[in-house]
């Protein structure tokens, strides 16, 4: 077989590299499974201690350990986001920066042997402009996995000039516009942080998705239109440049890797729980509550009477060493489980006795939770998860828990009432419930989004 069919019809080298969190390696993992499935060799690279703590790979990827930079004032072994205090986040930039060299050196060493290795295409997360310029400079198209259609549509930004902006339909501005309007205050607050200029690592995060996003061939991203019909078409026109769906990647509905889970003390709890009646609360890995927020948390699950079972995170930056409110455990302890260890996600949301999910609405959660079918009460914290919870809500999956349009607060109260419409109110509950079903139909179609990838696949090969 001569190179030119190689690249249309045979095997491809494809690289990818995640961003340094656990919500990117894993889903990026199962697309590195997917591609390796299909015959295609599959470079996963990162950093050895976020490496050795992924799920054994079901298919035969090539592991890429690159050490981490060592940065002073960074804890030893803070590979991860989870890993790292919140005020120690710009020294984590700052090491993620130094991957530039080692990975410019690995793509390099994969070109240099007359073609056997020479990757095909490198596949980035939105943060990694090094990996665009790495790319860029041997001669590899490059793909920037993206955010959310939601969270693009509504992220400030300067419009669109020459070409990109022809190609803007009307119809589109005014939907992005729609999109960014609907952000309350606290969270352009939020927001606004990634654009600062003066932050110590020396870039801020939006430059480095400016650079990934100039730097690249095409985009890629974790979505379908089914998923996101009113933002997904957005984001071409928007960013001017190709954007190639991946599809949901969804996990495998009977849990994949959970075999050593099954004799977990949660799902034991479950058995003895009547059939939808729990309301599963978890917040992800990386959400950092602090101990007043979890308190009202704690304080309006109790409110509302419902069975509950909550995977809880200690907040960071704390000495408190139980961050509840006094007593509560053994007052709820007829209504509710906490724990504070790690738990088999996607084994609780398949367990029979679950019948809702409280989420942060990030999109592994929002996927996970909706394989099953599961309405949603919704409380997003940061990142992509406001604008997530909006779209989905307009989706009547579910409700968010009422917040302060200035600084992004919660009580108790507004968390009774949320629970309450999703898990107690009939009627209420009766449409969220069909809502949640219409969006499970779309995220339990395995044959659509294995034709993604497939797609994807086909997509990629038209630019060698």
């Amino acid at each position: 077989m001569d190179a030119e069919s190689s690249r249309t019809t045979g095997p491809l080298h494809i690289v990818i590299c995640p961003w340094l969190a656990f919500g990117h390696l894993l889903p990026y993992l199962e697309l590195a499974e997917r591609l390796a499935s299909r015959g295609h060799r599959v470079s996963f690279v990162s950093t050895p201690r976020n490496l050795a703590r992924l799920p054994p790979s079901r298919m035969d990827v090539d592991m890429v350990a690159i050490p981490l930079p060592r940065v002073e004032g960074l804890p030893e072994g803070a590979e991860s986001t989870n890993d790292v205090p919140d005020e120690k986040r710009e020294l984590h930039w700052e090491a993620f920066d130094g991957l530039a060299t080692p990975f410019a050196e690995f793509l390099a060493a994969a070109c240099a042997d007359g073609g056997s290795s020479r990757p095909h295409w490198i596949i980035a997360d939105c943060f990694h402009h090094w990996a665009a310029a790495a790319a860029a400079a041997h001669g590899v198209p490059c793909a920037v996995l993206l955010a959310t259609a939601a969270m693009l549509a509504a992220a400030p930004r300067q419009p669109p000039s020459g070409a990109a902006a022809a190609s803007v339909l009307e119809e589109e501005r005014a939907a992005a516009e729609a999109a960014r309007l609907s952000v309350p205050r606290y969270e352009r607050d939020a927001v606004s942080t990634a654009y600062d200029d003066g932050c110590s690592s020396g870039m801020s995060v939006a430059e480095r998705w400016f650079l990934a996003l100039e730097r690249c061939t095409v985009l890629a991203i974790r979505s379908c239109v089914e998923w996101e019909p009113e933002t997904f078409p957005l984001v071409a026109p928007l960013l001017g440049k190709p954007v190639l769906p991946l599809g949901l990647l969804p996990p495998s509905p009977d849990g994949g890797r959970r075999s050593s889970s099954e004799d977990d003390a949660t799902l034991r709890w479950l058995d003895a729980q009547p059939q939808g009646s729990v309301l599963y609360v978890a917040l992800g890995s990386e959400v950092p509550l602090s101990v007043e927020q979890v308190r009202e948390l704690a304080l309006g699950l109790e409110l509302a009477g419902t069975r509950f079972l909550w995977a809880l995170r200690r907040p960071t930056g704390t000495a408190v060493v139980d961050p509840l409110p006094p007593g509560f455990q053994e007052q709820t302890s007829r209504q509710g489980l906490v724990t504070m260890g790690w738990v088999p996600q996607l084994s609780i949301l398949a367990h029979g006795a679950v019948g809702g999910f409280l989420t942060h609405c990030g999109r592994n959660s929002l996927i996970e939770g909706l394989l099953f079918g599961h309405p949603l009460v919704m409380l997003p914290v940061f990142g992509d998860q406001g604008p997530n919870a909006r779209q989905m809500e307009a989706k009547n999956v579910g409700l968010q828990v009422a917040r302060d349009e200035d600084d992004g607060s919660f009580d108790r109260h507004g968390v009774a009432a949320a629970v309450r419409a999703v898990m107690v109110d009939r009627e209420a509950r009766k449409g969220f419930v069909a809502g949640a079903r219409m969006m499970q139909g779309v995220v339990a179609d395995k044959e659509r989004h294995e034709r993604y990838v497939d797609e994807f696949v086909e997509q990629l090969r038209t630019y060698l």
